[in-house]
């Protein structure tokens, strides 16, 4: 049987699908070539992640797919309800990269709160010539430990997230419409375990008393922050999203930074991908990363192996 991994696959998961008997095929196809292609090769499985689409049309077109497969947590790239419909199996990967997108998180909050984003901006091209005086504008940093985060969606990736705050030091408060309750476990390197118990509230609640906010949800038809949410924020406060693209209204952002109501924002994801739009990449407030948060070789070794384990057993049953 024959697996197209369009959006690449670790050479962790090839081997481990390579040793179950499977072909597996690396070629990156267009989108618009990808029916063709699937058919001309009689494809198996589809493997994805984010760039490749599988819609209705692909679906319909292309009988010889018995799985569809996406690397990662979300899948609105495919038609999933459609696909099962139709008889197809749909996996995904919700575990595997939950740490990797955590600690991008992190990233993102220190380099906010430190000015690492701007100061790497500035020390090459004046680091030279006005130190001190870089020196004094990037001196007024903040610390992480002892404030609060607020957490939107507190599924895997929202928990992992809860983890690096609570080891910093940080209070925890979440919400999510569909967790009232949930238990975080951090384990230490010596064997040691804390378990902490975080009782989910409103999303108002949130947004007034968090220090910081970051989003852990998935696509939405409307925006999770706007202008609205904005004002119930704490002045000068930082924002984090590294979920999905549109669920926080840019052009509102935009204006919240500039009204110092958001000190700063760590961006992974954009309305506009793979196109964001050029007055959120130069603002001096925004962290910026290009959709990265389950790029990690341990998270794509995770995905690759999840991934061949999940195909491997439903090859078996098909």
């Amino acid at each position: 049987m024959k697996i197209l991994a369009n959006d690449g696959i670790s050479q962790s998961g090839i081997e481990a699908l390579q040793a179950g008997g499977l072909e597996v095929i690396t070629t990156k196809v267009a989108q618009e070539q990808l029916i063709n292609y699937i058919n001309t090769h009689e494809v198996d499985v589809l493997l994805v992640r984010s760039a490749t689409k599988v819609r209705q049309d692909v679906i319909d077109a292309c009988p010889s797919l018995k799985i569809i497969g996406r690397g990662g947590v979300g899948m609105d790239n495919i038609d999933v309800a459609y696909a099962k419909e139709k008889g197809l199996h749909v996996i995904n990967t919700p575990a595997a990269s939950s740490e990797s997108v955590a600690e991008l998180v992190f990233a993102h909050l220190f380099s906010g709160v430190r000015f690492l984003h701007d100061a790497n901006r500035n020390m090459p091209l004046e680091g030279d010539s006005r130190f001190n005086e870089l020196k004094k504008a990037y001196g007024a940093g903040v610390e992480l430990r002892g404030k609060t985060l607020g957490i939107l969606g507190i599924g895997r990736i929202g928990q992992a997230t809860a983890k690096v705050a609570l080891g910093l030091g940080m209070k925890v408060i979440a919400f999510d419409p569909f967790i009232e309750q949930t238990s975080i476990s951090l384990d230490f390197f010596d064997g040691q375990s804390l378990t902490f118990t975080i009782q989910t509230t409103t999303k108002e609640e949130v947004l007034s008393k968090a220090d910081f906010i970051t989003l852990h949800v998935p696509a939405q038809k409307e925006y999770v922050i706007g202008q609205p949410e904005f004002e119930l924020m704490k002045d000068g406060v930082g924002i984090v999203n590294a979920a999905r693209g549109g669920v926080i209204d840019e052009v509102a952002l935009l204006h919240a930074m500039d009204s110092k109501k958001v000190a700063f924002a760590g961006l992974d994801v954009f309305e506009n991908e793979p196109s964001p739009a050029i007055q959120v990449l130069m603002h001096p407030n925004v962290s910026l990363t290009p959709h990265i948060g389950a790029a990690t070789n341990e998270a794509q070794d995770r995905i690759g192996t999840e991934l061949a384990s999940q195909i491997i057993s439903l090859l078996k049953t098909v």
